[in-house]
């Protein structure tokens, strides 16, 4: 049994149009041409497609199941010959892309759908590590591109750009002792404090530290339905608060030595010495001109 391209390719045109001759419009061929190629696949598979009853074609049950196979097929056919025009245009088979919790993920499915219809056939691959964890892993070249918040140290290897600021929010839980009341820096050193946890041991996992006793966590999102149970109080970004299934448990308290939220600064970071493809360039583009709120008066 040979079935060809040209013989599905008629199959599902004839199907999609309605005629024969419709098809044979849409793919620039006779009426004759498509209707040979049809009856030919029919021979070929050994079933008939179309009922010939009516004056235009019907599918029969039969046409109908294997349309979709015929499609399936002819979609595959355009993927490969996609494939290989990026070979040809030298456009990266993969990327990994690493991202701080700190970046508000709403604008990550707008950013990747953009990049989706860009490049159909780059491999996408999204780490979500935090703070020097995601610069650990684009300076070991295990990602290609890494957000995080702003390092104090960047390594010399890895060149930044500042793409925004995310505010962090005191938070703790309704019956916490914070609640309620205006926060002195001193109180804040009384009780726990809960801060994500890195797997690197660098300066970074201890900036933000205030509390003599800490528990570290390595979600911020674990981290509010602990802060939600009282176990301590912490500093979350908003886009997190907001989004929250327990952002009515909830409070952040008046700060007697502070009026505003506490920014922190995010980049874009990436190795100097490693070659970037056209779609790590556009990414890195995109990245840059996606400004995450403001930079801070």
């Amino acid at each position: 049994m040979t079935v060809s391209m040209e013989q599905l390719e008629a199959f599902a045109a004839a199907a999609e149009h309605g005629s024969f001759s419709a098809a044979g419009r849409a793919l620039r061929k006779a009426q004759s041409a498509i209707s040979v190629l049809v009856s030919s696949l029919e021979d070929d598979l050994g079933v008939q497609l179309f009922s010939r009853a009516s004056r235009n074609p019907a599918l029969t049950p039969a046409g109908e199941r294997l349309l979709a196979e015929a499609k399936v097929i002819l979609d595959r056919r355009e993927h490969l010959i996609g494939v290989a025009a990026s070979f040809e245009a030298h456009v990266e088979k993969r990327l990994v892309v690493a991202i701080d919790e700190l970046y508000p993920e709403r604008a990550l499915g707008t950013l990747f759908a953009e990049f989706a219809e860009r490049f159909p056939h780059v491999e996408l691959e999204l780490l979500f590590p935090m703070m020097e964890d995601v610069s650990r892993l684009v300076l070991d070249g295990k990602a290609d591109i890494g957000v995080m918040w702003r390092q104090e140290t960047l390594p010399a290897a890895l060149a930044f750009h500042t793409i925004g600021w995310v505010p962090l929010k005191l938070v703790c839980g309704r019956n916490h002792p914070l609640a309620g009341t205006a926060v002195d820096w001193e109180e804040l050193k009384r009780h726990r404090q809960l801060m994500v946890a890195v797997r690197s041991e660098g300066p970074e996992k201890q900036r933000l530290r205030t509390a003599a006793e800490v528990w570290w966590v390595e979600s911020h999102w674990v981290i509010l339905q602990m802060v939600k149970q009282g176990i301590g109080w912490a500093l979350v970004p908003d886009h997190i608060i907001d989004y929250s299934p327990v952002i009515d448990d909830l409070v952040t308290p008046a700060l007697q030595f502070d009026d505003a939220d506490w920014p922190v600064a995010l980049e874009m970071v990436w190795h100097k010495q490693k070659p970037s493809g056209p779609a790590a360039e556009w990414l890195r583009e995109r990245f840059a001109s996606t400004r995450i709120n403001a930079t801070p008066g």
